[in-house]
C-alpha cells in the first residue's frame, strides 16, 4: 500500500493547513524566550503578539518554585513513530472506485494528526516527546452528506471501524484509538463540509453543515449582519459538529445560550440510517424527542453532518469592561447576586488571584505615560482601596444588545461591584481579559520544553459547593505532588467563566515541574484523575462542556443510574449493531 497517496490539489489536508498538527494553534503563533528571558508571542493573530513580556518567566519560576534553564529543553521527537496502515483490501478497492482520489489518504503525517486530541497527558506529551500506542489506518475528507453515506455503508459491507474527526481539539482522549480494536480505523475529517447550505432571516434559522469552524461560521454569518453567538475557547479550531458531539459551552451563553440551546435541528448518519426531525420545530410535545440524543453523542452512533441553528442579528453594541475585588469570597458573592437580577451580560468571568497575576505576568513592559498611569491605578487599588495584590481576583465582562442594553447592564453592574467593595477597572482590562482566554492554551505547548505540563479541568457545581470544591481541588494536588516527589511546587488556579440559576462551572488549570521524574505524563494523568475523583466527591459533575471520552469514563457510574446506561447501550445496539463507530467513549469505554 502506498503509505503517501495524495494528490496535490488545494483542497483541505491537515498535515498541509495552517495549523501546527500536533500542537494547539496555527504553525505561525507561538511563544519564544529571547536572550534576556522576556518571552514573546510571535505572529499577529492575537492581541498578546509582538510584545515583550519580562514578567513571564519570573512568574513561573516564582509559581513552581523552579529555575528556567534556557539550555536546557526537552526535545521534541522529530521522526514520530507510526506503525504501518491495518489495510482492509476489500475496502479499499471499493472507495478508490466510488470516490475521487482527492478524499482520502494513507500518509503517515495526516494519520498521525487524526490519531489523537489535544489531552495533555495521555496525547499530546506522548505524540511529541515518546509515541502513541495506536493509529488510525487511513483519513477520508467528506465533501457531502451523501459521500458519508457511502462511506459508511462500505464500512458496514466490509467491517471497518469509523472515527468521526472535526477540530481535533478534544481534551477528554476522545479521539485515542481504543486498544481491543483490531479492524482498519478510518477518520472521517468533515472540514471541507464546511458551508452554510440556507438562511432563512424571517424564522431566524440558519443551516450549516458540519464541519465548518467556530470562527469561519462567525465570518459567514457576520459579511450579512448575523451571528449564531457561540464562541467557545477553541472557536477558531473547533468544529459544529464537535460543538453537538460534547454538548458545548460558549462564553456568551448568558446571551445566547449553550449549545443544546442554540440547536433546533441536527442531522446525524448512522448505520442504521439518517436520524434528525423532519424539520426543524421551535418548541413542541411530540414525546420523546431522538436528537436530544445525539448531544453528547461523542462520536459513538453516527456522524453528524448539519445542523439549524437559532440566528440573531449581530447586536448594535459591545463593549467590555472589568472589575477588582478584595479576594476570591467576595467575588462570588457579587456573581451570586449578579445572578439573580435582570441585568447579566453575555458574558461574565471571575478568575483568583494566582489567575489574575498570571495575566498581569503577560502585561508588555509599561513606558512613559502608560507606565504613570499603571503606577496610578496600582496606587488607587492597593493604598486606598486597600486591596492585598496577593489575594485580590478580577472579574471580566462582555455586554451586547442596542445602547440601551449596554447601558442598563454596565450601570447596574457598575452599582453592584462598588456594593461589594469592588472597583471597576475599565474597558482595556476587560477586553485583554477576554481575549487572553484565545492564547493561553499556546502557553501550555511553550512550557512543555522546559519539562512543565500542564492541563485544564473543569466542572459545574452549585453556588454551595464552590470553595469546598475549590480547596478540595487544590489540597489534593499538593498531597499528591508531595507524594511522588515532583521538583518545586504545585501549580493550581481557578476561574468561573459561566453561572446559571443553581451554580456554575469552575474551570482549573493545574501544571507542575516534572524535571527527572520518570514516565511523568502518565503520573501527571492519575494526579488529574485523582482530582477529578475529589471534585465529584465535593459535589462537581463529571464534566461542564469537555466530554467524558476516555479520560472520565471511569466516573460514569457516579453520573447515571445503571438502567440509564442500560439504556445509552442498547439505543447503540438498535443504530450501530455492528459498532462500526467504534471509538470508544463514555459509557461505551470498556
Amino acid at each position: 500500500m502506498d503509505k503517501q497517496h495524495k494528490p496535490k490539489t488545494e483542497k483541505f489536508f491537515a498535515d498541509t493547513h495552517t495549523t501546527w498538527g500536533h500542537k494547539w494553534g496555527y504553525k505561525d503563533t507561538k511563544f519564544i524566550l529571547n536572550e534576556d528571558r522576556s518571552v514573546r508571542m510571535v505572529g499577529d493573530r492575537y492581541e498578546l503578539c509582538g510584545s515583550d513580556m519580562p514578567d513571564f518567566i519570573p512568574y513561573v519560576e516564582e509559581m513552581l518554585d523552579i529555575t528556567i534553564d534556557p539550555n536546557d529543553r526537552l526535545s521534541e521527537i522529530e521522526n514520530k513513530p507510526i506503525r504501518e496502515p491495518n489495510i482492509n483490501e476489500k475496502f479499499v478497492e471499493q472507495v478508490k472506485s466510488t470516490f475521487p482520489e482527492d478524499r482520502y489518504t494513507f500518509s503517515d503525517d495526516d494519520r498521525l494528526i487524526h490519531s489523537h486530541g489535544q489531552t495533555t497527558s495521555e496525547e499530546v506529551y506522548k505524540i511529541l516527546y515518546s509515541e502513541i500506542s495506536r493509529n488510525v489506518d487511513m483519513v477520508f475528507y467528506l465533501e457531502s452528506e451523501e459521500e458519508g453515506v457511502k462511506l459508511i455503508n462500505l464500512a458496514k459491507q466490509f467491517d471497518v471501524c469509523l472515527v468521526p474527526f472535526g477540530g481535533g481539539t478534544s481534551v477528554s482522549s476522545a479521539l485515542q484509538i481504543p486498544e481491543s480494536e483490531t479492524r482498519m480505523v478510518v477518520a472521517m475529517d468533515t472540514r471541507r463540509m464546511d458551508k452554510i447550505e440556507w438562511i432563512n432571516e424571517e424564522d431566524r434559522r440558519v443551516c450549516v453543515q458540519a464541519g465548518i469552524t467556530g470562527s469561519r461560521l462567525e465570518e459567514l454569518l457576520g459579511e450579512q449582519g448575523f451571528t449564531v453567538g457561540h464562541e467557545p475557547d477553541s472557536i477558531e479550531l473547533s468544529t459544529l459538529g464537535g460543538w453537538i458531539a460534547t454538548n458545548a459551552s460558549g462564553m456568551k451563553k448568558n446571551r445566547y445560550g449553550n449549545i443544546e440551546d442554540i440547536v433546533e435541528n441536527v442531522t446525524m448518519v448512522s448505520p442504521n440510517g439518517k436520524i434528525e426531525q423532519v424539520d426543524p420545530i421551535t418548541r413542541a410535545s411530540i414525546g420523546i424527542t431522538p436528537q436530544n440524543i445525539l448531544f453528547g453523542s461523542e462520536g459513538n452512533l453516527g456522524l453528524i453532518t448539519k445542523a439549524i441553528l437559532k440566528l440573531h442579528k449581530k447586536p448594535d453594541l459591545k463593549k467590555y469592561n472589568s472589575a477588582v475585588f478584595p479576594d476570591w469570597e467576595t467575588g462570588v458573592k457579587f456573581l451570586y447576586e449578579l445572578s439573580k437580577t435582570s441585568f447579566i451580560p453575555a458574558s461574565v468571568r471571575l478568575v483568583d488571584n494566582v489567575q489574575f497575576r498570571f495575566g498581569q505576568a503577560l502585561k508588555p513592559k509599561s513606558e512613559g505615560i502608560k507606565k504613570y498611569i499603571d503606577n496610578l491605578k496600582k496606587f488607587m487599588v492597593i493604598n486606598i482601596k486597600g486591596f492585598d495584590p496577593y489575594q485580590m481576583c478580577a472579574s471580566t465582562f462582555v455586554l451586547e444588545g442596542s445602547r440601551e442594553e449596554v447601558a442598563y447592564q454596565e450601570k447596574n453592574i457598575a452599582k453592584l461591584t462598588q456594593a461589594h467593595g469592588g472597583l471597576f477597572g475599565g474597558s482595556e482590562n476587560g477586553k485583554r481579559g477576554y481575549m487572553l482566554t484565545f492564547a493561553i492554551a499556546y502557553v501550555r505547548d511553550f512550557l512543555t520544553d522546559f519539562y512543565i505540563i500542564g492541563e485544564t479541568m473543569e466542572t459545574s457545581v452549585p453556588w454551595s459547593k464552590i470553595h469546598a470544591t475549590c480547596q478540595a481541588a487544590s489540597q489534593k494536588l499538593i498531597e499528591l505532588h508531595r507524594k511522588h516527589k515532583f521538583p518545586g511546587i504545585p501549580y493550581m488556579s481557578y476561574r468561573i467563566p459561566q453561572i446559571y440559576h443553581t451554580g456554575v462551572c469552575i474551570y482549573f488549570m493545574l501544571g507542575m515541574s516534572v524535571k527527572g521524574i520518570s514516565h511523568a505524563e502518565d503520573v501527571f494523568g492519575s494526579i488529574e484523575h485523582e482530582i477529578r475523583k475529589v471534585i465529584m466527591e465535593n459535589g462537581g459533575s463529571i464534566s461542564h462542556h469537555h466530554g467524558v471520552g476516555k479520560l472520565r469514563k471511569d466516573f460514569m457510574a457516579d453520573t447515571l443510574s445503571q438502567s440509564s446506561i442500560d439504556l445509552i447501550k442498547n439505543i447503540k445496539k438498535v443504530q450501530d449493531p455492528k459498532n462500526i463507530f467504534g471509538i470508544g467513549n463514555n459509557v461505551f469505554a470498556d
